[in-house]
């Protein structure tokens, strides 16, 4: 079946107009300037001044080009340049079917000899993800046929007979599945469900075969069997990339005892650690998960790539389970902790995203304080190139049989056997309309938010609708024209957390976004002077010199200024100010900015 969702909205409408004119094209000029495009050539010769293709730069290159199949049908030129990026590619693969710029040119004789650092099982999964999209995107046969060549090879080396090795940076186990569903090839999904049954067993390869310390597996999800794991650990995306494969395999083999893994993971992740922006990973070492309620503000590593993957895990526990706590999460995320990473120029961007910064604040490795151009490692810009294109999909589900309305922004959905247009001006406004445009018989599915304690439907024909899995659900024949109007009640909320590290301060949230207070850093107010009532009733405020539509939220709080001296004995006098909290998402976009997500609370 095939299907159409265009995004009209007024929160990611323009992200995705700016990744046509703006995060595509900056993506492959820092490609190109830094080698990444050209080390497909092959032409790096020992002692040359050129620096070496890193062992990560293919799946830099991978991502943007993933992003660039999404677009294809919508942006010619790059479709055109796609193409030449394709046949730069394959120009690199080798006899055997092995495509790796690194191992290739640098260390010819050292393939697959350190897979638990050195990333070729991670760039094989992003050039199969890539040559995916394309085949979707134009039926075209030479980049997915060279990545089937690689896999075949992947599959020899690797299978049941061969090396008993693992992704040491998995991501290759999803990519796999998606080749499996785009050629139909059983080998495909056999590797896969073999690389996530091998991972974590004894003899343990990664210490047996490459010597790496007992200590340093839990960073890499490789210190138990998977299917006895159930908390997540280690390095924050490597473990939502897994946990993405385990349930495209639970879902395809039908495998219940993995999937009810994922879930037990899912609910970790969710119910002990994740920022309350979506962002996960808390450590700066290892780029990885803390311990439970490990969640200080100032210290949220949250990198972009991990939000972003734990979208794409959420999303595939929601399309597998039909369970509305999975649409929650990505909402949360998408709304907040993963387009934080990402200016409205679309061009800049953070690696770590911060619920807390303040003057004495300092850049530290992929830690900034404003967005940047590039990252040495350009995991999360070339990655919005990708996840970008893909947020109509979050929002809406579309199969022959059902319409899941999981995040109601403006859109139509146009497919083979019915089409809607949805009315909304969501994420600021709680008042959705669903249109029918083409009618048909189908269920119309719309989740009813976890922050949503009140809400109206409002429909024309007296027809049985329910409520299952946290979705409002009515089937029948539809016709053109009918409508069903959705109210769901938004009201300003204080949020208050477990963690120690927020006790006794307050977040502000609004339907599915969070709000933050930002003041520039070369002002005289600091957000760390200002305590919220708990009484303080909030308004509405347009701030359209951020994106047009955007509402911030209004009030009176108590503001005291710091001392100016490092310790005083004076008390601190307070003052009542207006202050506007503008949405997390959206800080940092007016200039160099303190900001603060938790703030104290005046009883």
């Amino acid at each position: 079946m095939s299907c159409k969702i265009s995004l009209n909205d007024k929160f990611f409408a323009p992200r995705q107009k700016g990744n046509l004119s703006s995060t595509i094209p900056s993506a492959l000029a820092r490609c190109k300037e830094t080698g990444r495009l050209d080390a497909f050539k092959l032409q790096w010769k020992e002692g040359s001044s050129e620096v070496c293709p890193h062992i990560y730069w293919d799946s830099d290159v991978a991502k943007v080009m993933e992003g660039m199949a999404y677009v294809y049908n919508e942006a010619p030129e790059i479709g055109k340049k796609l193409e030449e990026l394709v046949e730069l590619v394959i120009s690199a693969q080798q006899e055997d079917g092995y495509l790796n710029t690194h191992f290739t040119v640098c260390d010819q004789d050292k393939r697959w000899t350190n897979l638990f650092n050195c990333h070729e099982l991670y760039c094989a999964g992003h050039l199969i993800e890539a040559a995916v999209a394309h085949f979707n995107a134009t039926g075209k046969r030479n980049f997915l046929d060279a990545m089937c060549r690689y896999t075949d090879y992947i599959c020899d080396t690797f299978g049941k007979n061969g090396i008993p090795g693992v992704p040491g940076h998995e991501e290759l186990e999803l990519a796999l599945c998606k080749l499996y569903r785009a050629t139909g090839n059983e080998r495909y999904l056999e590797q896969a469900k073999l690389f996530v049954d091998r991972r974590g067993t004894e003899p343990n390869y990664f210490v047996e075969k490459e010597g790496v310390e007992p200590v340093l597996l839990k960073n890499r999800q490789a210190h138990i069997p998977v299917r006895e794991q159930t908390e997540a650990v280690g390095h924050s995306v490597r473990a939502v990339y897994l946990y993405s494969g385990m349930a495209d395999v639970a879902a395809l083999t039908g495998d219940k005892e993995l999937m009810a893994v994922c879930e037990k993971l899912f609910e970790n992740i969710s119910q002990k650690k994740m920022y309350i922006s979506g962002g996960i990973g808390s450590s700066q070492m290892g780029e990885a998960f803390g311990h439970d309620l490990d969640l200080l503000p100032e210290r949220s590593y949250a990198e972009s790539c991990a939000a972003i993957g734990l979208i794409f895990f959420a999303s595939r526990m929601l399309k597998a389970l039909e369970k509305s706590l999975y649409a929650d999460v990505i909402e949360r995320a998408i709304f907040n902790g993963a387009i934080s990473g990402l200016s409205l120029s679309g061009d800049k961007f953070f690696y770590s995203n911060l619920l807390e910064c303040h003057k004495g604040s300092l850049n530290n490795g992929h830690v900034s304080y404003e967005r940047q151009p590039w990252y040495r490692t350009s995991c999360c810009p070339t990655s919005y190139c990708r996840f970008l294109p893909q947020l109509g999909n979050f929002c809406y589900r579309v199969d022959k049989h059902r319409l899941s309305v999981d995040i109601p922004v403006a859109a139509t959905v146009t497919s083979d056997d019915y089409s809607a247009k949805i009315t909304s001006d969501y994420p600021y406004d709680g008042k959705i309309t669903v249109e029918i445009t083409k009618g048909g018989t189908f269920e119309l599915a719309f989740r009813i938010p976890q922050w949503c304690r009140n809400y109206a439907v409002n429909i024309d024909t007296d027809v049985e609708c329910r409520i299952k899995n946290g979705y409002w659900r009515c089937r029948k024949n539809w016709q053109a024209g009918e409508k069903v109007e959705f109210i769901l009640d938004m009201p300003v909320e204080k949020v208050f957390s477990a963690a120690p590290a927020n006790f006794g301060k307050v977040a502000i949230c609004r339907g599915p976004l969070v709000y933050c207070l930002e003041m520039p850093t070369d002002g005289k107010l600091s957000p760390f002077g200002v305590r919220i009532p708990l009484n303080a009733e909030f308004t509405l405020e347009n701030l359209d010199e951020l994106l047009p539509g955007t509402k911030g939220l209004s009030c009176e709080a108590l503001y005291g200024d710091l001392p100016e001296e490092l310790y005083s004995t004076e008390k601190p006098q307070y003052r009542t100010e207006k202050i506007t909290l503008v949405p997390y998402a959206l800080w940092q976009n007016r200039g160099a900015a303190q900001m603060a997500v938790y703030l104290p609370f005046e009883r």
